[in-house]
């Protein structure tokens, strides 16, 4: 009789073993069996608590994958794999790495992201062979001031992490590609940082950074910054040394211009300003002759430059909830041009020119105070354009008039001339510190309330002078209040038992009261049923001819 062979016994040459996502709480035995061949042991994704001693004598592994389990501690006899090149022990629950590290020194790629680290052992810095290092979310809070010591690391993220400050050693790091310095508290950064040659990403979003060092400049591979949700006020004009930069992110900061230096940025392709205080966007933008997406939505932007009619691969220009009262013919110039938005401004016309930007398939003017819109248009292969926030499709019918002041050919429809409504105009002009903010760009109500006499005002104040705004509880409150009201529920229905049975009672017999009243009544409501349809048919007869007047 045939029996079936366990694996283990019929080949125990076995480099690799796949076990991620199998629902584990032990590694398991099996895998020990294979001690001498064993390169790569991928257990991702189960729910392991620890790793048995007999783990450790797998010495031949050259990738391990531990990731998105409940390992609570990294042993020291981790040193026991010196041919270990890829260590993946991401997102688990270990509160430091052994100093025993150091002896890995085949290492190459390691990612400690998601556990409850504090600091690095001292010894971490001598994983020279180290070339792609993650760190993200472990609450660090200063990185070792020998950190390059690490000479060939390639990529380094530190992303979400209590950072305050950088190691000048940082500058060592040669061969450095990609830095990751996002969602930290840096303040200010050191002027070595521009001294790494081959950097080609840094990411400094979500910081404290009030200004930028012009040793930045220095980085003439860079390819992409990022320096989003900062406290820039300005920006170095030596930025104009990135001659390879191709990604400037520099969304909700302080700026109010644009260094002119910005043209000599030839490689440049996005560039993102929005949410910031620009009141006036530099001619000189019209030098990026590579860039293909521009959106400068919320600051404060009067005018738009002519210049801009001279970028030729632009595809995507958005403006939206600025204070423009005219858009530059020249615009019609962008002869790539696939989407403008121009959305709550302050427009009363559009150029009859932008209909030679003949790639043009998404217009976006609602929120504005046009009149009608240029003949030209119908020239367009438009795909959608927008009139008002509460367009129900993407393109509307339009009618052909004279306009009345030029005898121009326009065209017009029903959601035309436009209509801000009040609450946005208050909100164009009577904004407190000339910025925008979440809170009142996207929460303009449209609905009117009846002003209240004195009086009311009064009384309704003395209302609600005993009123808290409470913020929003934490979910471990929640279940915490939760737990109360269930417990004091369960204590007042144990107290009135009676009182239920009574009040059950009683609303049976109202039931049925009002079940009698209903029954009485079907005789008397047939019999006005006829004379009040012949009134209702009047009253609609009525309401039509009164809708067809107005």
């Amino acid at each position: 009789m045939l029996k079936c062979i366990p694996l283990w016994r019929c080949n125990r040459h076995v480099e690799s073993v796949d076990k991620r996502h199998c629902n584990l709480k032990t590694v398991p035995d099996e895998i020990f069996r294979y001690s001498r061949t064993l390169e790569e042991l991928l257990l991702d994704s189960n729910q392991l608590k620890e790793l048995p001693k007999p783990f450790f004598r797998l010495l031949n592994l050259r990738k391990l994958g531990l990731s998105d389990n409940e390992i609570q501690r990294l042993p020291p006899e981790v040193a026991n794999f010196m041919q270990l090149v890829e260590l993946d022990i991401s997102r688990n629950d270990i509160p430091e790495i052994p100093e025993s590290i150091k002896f890995c020194r085949a290492l190459e790629i390691a990612d400690f992201s998601g556990n409850p680290l504090s600091r690095l052992p001292d010894g971490f810095t001598q994983l020279r062979a180290l070339a792609h290092l993650s760190l993200n979310d472990v609450t660090l809070q200063t990185l070792p001031s020998d950190i390059g010591n690490l000479a060939n690391l390639v990529t380094l993220e530190l992303r979400e992490n209590l950072l305050k400050s950088l190691p000048t050693s940082l500058s060592f790091l040669v061969k450095l590609e990609q830095l990751d310095l996002g969602s930290n508290e840096l303040e200010v950064l050191p002027d070595t940082l521009g001294a790494l040659p081959n950097l080609r990403e840094l990411w400094l979003d979500r910081n404290q950074l009030s200004s930028l060092p012009p040793e930045l400049g220095n980085l003439r591979r860079l390819v992409c910054l990022d320096v989003s949700e900062n406290r820039l006020e300005e920006l170095p004009s030596e930025l104009s040394g990135l001659l390879a930069l191709t990604d400037l992110l520099l969304t909700q900061n302080l700026l109010e211009v644009i260094p002119d230096s910005i043209g000599f940025l030839k490689q440049l392709s996005i560039l993102k300003v929005d949410q910031n205080r620009l009141t006036h966007l530099t001619d000189s933008i019209g030098e990026c002759e590579n860039l293909t997406e521009l959106v400068l939505t919320e600051n404060l932007l009067q005018s738009l430059p002519r210049s801009l009619g001279k970028l030729k691969k632009l595809t995507n220009l958005n403006v939206d909830r600025n204070r423009l009262s005219s858009v530059p013919k020249e615009l019609g110039g962008c002869a790539s041009l696939n989407v403008l938005s121009l959305r709550d401004n302050r427009l009363g016309k559009l150029p009859c020119e932008l209909a030679d930007a003949t790639e043009l398939h998404v217009l976006d003017v609602a929120g504005n105070r046009l009149q009608n819109l240029p003949f030209a248009l119908t020239n367009l292969n438009l795909k959608a354009m927008w009139l008002a926030e509460n367009q129900s499709q993407p393109m509307l019918k339009f009618q052909t008039e004279d306009d009345e002041r030029t005898g121009e050919k326009v065209l017009t429809c029903y959601l035309l001339p436009q209509q801000p409504s009040p609450s946005l105009e208050n909100l164009l002009q009577n904004s407190r510190d000339d910025s925008w903010t979440d809170s009142n760009l996207n929460r303009v109500s449209v609905i009117q309330f009846q002003e209240e006499t004195k009086a009311e005002e009064e009384d309704d104040d003395e209302d609600r002078r005993g009123l808290q705004r409470r913020a929003t509880p934490h979910p471990s409150e929640l279940k915490v209040m939760k737990k109360v009201i269930e417990e004091r529920r369960n204590e007042a229905y144990s107290s009135r038992p009676d009182e239920e049975e009574e009040t059950h009672d009683s609303q049976e017999n109202r039931l049925s009261d009002v079940s009698n009243q209903s029954h009485d009544s079907q005789a008397s409501n047939s019999t006005l049923s006829a004379t009040s349809h012949e009134d209702r048919k009047k009253s609609a007869c009525n309401l039509t001819e009164r809708s067809f007047s107005r």
